[in-house]
């Protein structure tokens, strides 16, 4: 591993400290490009606005007129918290508007697969609905729109996936990644996308003189699960991301949030006065997720959705139990997952530019997780394939990938597709996650071609783990009032929580529960505990380290600890 120190442009560095930007907070916030303290204002007035999404007005015109005429409205979710957030803001969003007859639907993530499929089409008509809207899907859903087209309904896309060659013809599609969309953030989540649809919808219906702006429905009370689903679906937190989220944890911790969110906290172990991006990364978001994967995810979406709390805790509870199980899963996966990697290299060697694993008894739903530990673990593009249980389809995998920085994994499944015609069936996604399935006797070609993909694109340079830094850490910043500080601000993916690093002695070091590593250090010539988690091998008496903070409590006393990151041997 290469531990590397961002850069800190000390102009900007400068100027928000004067700016009153805690000298810290400034030196952090420069080294992740903010120029100037108005970058950091999370106020509504700076969200980006929705008139520069393109289709954004038709589509709010569309949903006006459903609106007015009572028309029965169903909307296509995901199964992903992304997905699920994105539905409940669509389904108490529109009900705030006025919406009368409001329906979701859900694919099972075994017997329907990804999107908007013809079979979930004709599942819409048949409930009687006479639009259907689809939430973080259907810019792939070729097959599936034209087929709602031909049912009579009318099609809203909402999505933010990067689109295919070919966009489905029929239906309104908004989605700031489409051709010809200036809507500036590209990485807006699919429960963002959903969110401003409907500010669009409400602007609209005041242009009718059905509200005003005295006597209009309060759509900032969905910005907490706006923050949930964008957080979870680890999206780049960009200026305009970081605001969402910010606006939604600022409800959070007020109070202001659905009884379902408050149950999950609760469920976690976590509370939500002092909740953080943390909480829905790795709390909350899992919890979600799970349904998805090993269930329902009805039972997520109907967790965010009731008002009633006892429904809500006992969902809540639900979901939990379902996560915990998800947990033994994937470490069942896990561990066989790296026998079949380890049997790839001989030990010593470099492992292949990419990794590809399958066995028939793995779980689909896990997949994602496991690539992702893989690849965390090895530092190479990963897919994980599992047999699919959809029925008549048992010679098909499915599979889920997560990439590093350098190798953008949709592109090159799109390219693994145009040498190998017919060796992927489908396949989507974006630069860092991707799935796709092929049917099982083509499993080799695509694990040579991909392997083939990762040796053009891949250099030594990228091949090697980088962890990036903020170099080294001022003794008196290691206090537990400035790391609540830092947790309290809105951190994610492209924009990194702080992580510091600079050469400490290990005074003593002992294996805890045979997994962990616990650590005496000394900092800059002063004694500090420190945790590896997951790592067992024993460190030298000096070594560069890369580590989080943690404010714990030990003996009714609040102390700050390392959480170590990695080192650089």
């Amino acid at each position: 591993m290469k531990i590397i120190t961002r850069e800190v442009p000390p102009r900007a560095a400068w100027a928000l400290e004067q700016a009153g930007v805690h000298p810290l907070l400034a030196r952090l916030y420069a080294a992740r490009g903010v120029l100037a303290k108005e970058e950091l204002d999370n106020g509504l007035g700076k969200l980006l606005p929705p008139a520069s999404m393109k289709n954004v007005n038709e589509a709010a015109k569309l949903l006006a007129d459903a609106i007015t005429a009572g028309r029965k409205l169903c909307i296509v979710a995901d199964y992903d918290c992304d997905g699920a957030t994105a539905c409940v803001v669509g389904l108490r969003g529109l009900r705030l508007l006025g919406a009368q007859n409001v329906d979701y639907l859900v694919p099972d993530r075994v017997a329907d697969g990804y999107g908007l499929t013809p079979v979930i089409a004709q599942r819409v008509k048949q409930r009687g609905a006479d639009m259907l809207i689809t939430v973080d899907n259907g810019i792939a859903s070729l097959d599936g729109v034209a087929k709602a087209r031909a049912l009579g309904l009318d099609v809203l896309v909402t999505d933010h996936h990067l689109p295919g060659a070919t966009l489905p013809e029929g239906g309104l599609i908004v989605n700031p990644n489409q051709p010809g969309c200036d809507f500036e953030s590209k990485s807006i989540a699919g429960v963002g996308v959903m969110f401003y649809v409907l500010l669009a919808t409400r602007a609209e219906l005041r242009a009718r003189g059905v509200f005003d702006e005295q006597n209009q429905p309060r759509l900032d009370t969905l910005l907490p699960l706006v923050a949930l689903g964008t957080v979870a679906d680890v999206v780049k937190l960009d200026g305009n991301n970081r605001r969402l989220v910010a606006q939604g944890l600022r409800r959070i911790r007020a109070g202001a949030l659905p009884c379902g969110l408050a149950a999950l906290f609760t469920a976690a172990g976590r509370k939500s006065q002092v909740a953080t991006t943390f909480d829905f990364g790795f709390a909350l978001g899992p919890r979600i997720n799970a349904a998805g994967r090993l269930a329902d995810m009805t039972i997520g979406i109907e967790c965010l959705l009731t008002d009633d709390a006892g429904r809500a805790d006992e969902l809540a509870r639900s979901l939990d139990a379902i996560n915990r199980e998800r947990r033994e899963i994937e470490g069942d996966m896990r561990e066989q997952a790296m026998e079949i990697v380890d049997a790839l290299f001989e030990e010593g060697d470099e492992p292949p530019p990419a990794i590809c694993v399958f066995d028939p008894d793995f779980h689909e739903g896990v997949v994602g997780i496991v690539a992702s530990r893989i690849k965390d673990k090895l530092h190479r593009p990963t897919f994980v394939f599992a047999a699919s249980q959809a029925p008549g389809k048992e010679h098909e995998l499915k599979g889920s990938g997560r990439s590093i920085p350098g190798f953008h994994l949709r592109d090159a499944l799109d390219l693994v597709a145009k040498r190998h015609p017919g060796v992927l069936l489908r396949f989507g996604g974006h630069a860092m996650a991707a799935g796709c399935t092929v049917a099982e006797e083509h499993f080799d070609v695509f694990e040579e071609a991909l392997a083939q993909v990762a040796q053009e694109w891949l250099d030594k340079a990228t091949l090697q783990r980088r962890l990036h830094t903020d170099g080294p850490l001022d003794p008196q910043y290691r206090r537990p009032d400035l790391v609540d500080t830092l947790h309290g601000e809105v951190w994610g993916q492209g924009f990194a929580p702080p992580v510091f690093s600079e050469e400490v002695e290990v005074l003593s070091q002992r294996l805890v529960g045979e997994k962990h590593l616990s650590l005496k250090l000394k900092h800059q010539g002063q004694p500090v505990d420190a945790m590896w988690f997951g790592h067992t091998d024993p460190l030298p008496a000096k070594v560069k380290m890369a580590f989080r903070l943690e404010a714990d409590e030990w003996q009714g006393a609040r102390r700050v600890r390392f959480l170590v990151e990695g080192v650089e041997l």
